[in-house]
């Protein structure tokens, strides 16, 4: 996908798009994703229902899959560490509550 895009891009506009570009649209799908949770609530009307809030969903995990490699950043070794370091977190906070009670 992302070599079809820079093909399209090079045809449609002449060059590829950049990092900036890519957290730029990234951005606008969590706007897009941020209106239609809200339109599942009831909160807002936005066309297309579950099906377009399956795709702004999908776009939005392109996005971060496409930054993570731009960035170089191995995201499943990340994401891994990230999880075990939130578990702890969260773990040593309960117990605080815990004890406090």
């Amino acid at each position: 996908m992302h070599d079809l895009y820079d093909d399209l891009n090079l045809v449609e506009r002449g060059r590829t798009w950049t990092r900036q570009d890519f957290m730029l649209g990234f951005v606008g799908d969590v706007g897009d994703l941020a209106k239609l949770v809200m339109a599942a609530k009831g909160t807002r009307s936005m066309p297309g229902g579950r099906e377009a809030l399956e795709h702004e969903l999908a776009d939005c995990l392109w996005s971060v899959l496409i930054l993570a490699h731009r960035y170089e950043v191995d995201l499943e070794a990340t994401f891994s560490k990230t999880m075990r370091e939130l578990k702890e977190i969260i773990s040593a906070r309960l117990d605080e509550h815990r004890t406090q009670q």
